[in-house]
């Protein structure tokens, strides 16, 4: 690899473990974006579950006793039901109509939320909903390493509270991107190129989950919320312009 291979693959690193110690989720928002000028995708997306899985693991310890599992749990159940049907999705579904689609669909909700005066606190479907919930988390995880999204969304017309929020958006995310990339590993999917990349970005990730951490504990409800939404429509401009720029 040349320099500037390296480079974006430290900035990516720093990028994405950024985003994920500040708001629980958000590795493949801000470094896939970034690696796919210099990597393929077959070694980008098994890449960002790797650094996503190695930035929730850093921040679990120093979060754990805050977290609400009777609140995380349907989620876990529905994304693990769901990562299966993500794998296979990978080798069949259209990528440029699906980042496409789905870009549209974070920029329209993420705007709404956002211009909402008013805390939503939506209790419709329970359970079963928030389990659906995970299940569309799932089936993204697995596919594009974009488990956090639709959870998210989910999780701010809520309107839980940032330990609340928090806690779905991470352990989410690590149970469902770390059983995604066994099942990856499993078959086959992960190339020895990848580990050697994700060697090299070890250090950025630590790093900027490291900074993304303390500047979490700086934020109260409004300002977390507010981060997340902003971070959701980035992404969905990134996905809407990545599709339409191929």
């Amino acid at each position: 690899m040349d320099t500037l291979t390296y480079a974006l693959l430290f900035f990516g690193a720093l990028a994405g473990g950024f985003v994920s110690g500040l708001a629980g989720f958000g590795t493949a928002l801000m470094a896939l974006g970034i690696w796919l000028y210099v990597l393929p995708p077959s070694l980008a997306v098994p890449l960002v579950l790797i650094c996503s899985v190695v930035a929730q693991t850093a921040t679990l310890p120093s979060m754990w006793r805050s977290f609400d599992f009777r609140l995380i749990w349907p989620f876990i159940v529905g994304g693990l039901l769901g990562v299966p049907v993500g794998t296979l999705l990978i080798a069949h579904a259209d990528p440029h109509m699906f980042k496409l689609t789905f870009g549209a669909l974070l920029l329209v909700f993420s705007v709404v939320l956002y211009l909402q005066p008013a805390s939503m606190a939506l209790r419709i479907g329970g359970r079963p909903a928030d389990a659906a919930i995970g299940f569309a988390g799932g089936v993204l995880g697995a596919f594009a390493g974009l488990s956090g999204p639709i959870p998210i969304l989910w999780a701010t017309v809520r309107g839980w509270s940032k330990e609340e929020r928090r806690g779905i958006f991470q352990v989410f995310n690590w149970t469902i991107l770390l059983t995604a990339l066994c099942v990856q590993v499993g078959a086959g999917l992960v190339k020895q190129e990848v580990i050697w990349l994700a060697v090299v970005a070890f250090p950025g990730t630590l790093l900027g989950t490291w900074l993304g951490t303390r500047v979490y504990h700086a934020l109260n409800d409004r300002n977390f919320r507010d981060v997340v939404l902003v971070l959701l429509f980035f992404s969905g401009v990134t996905l809407v312009w990545s599709s339409i720029g191929h």
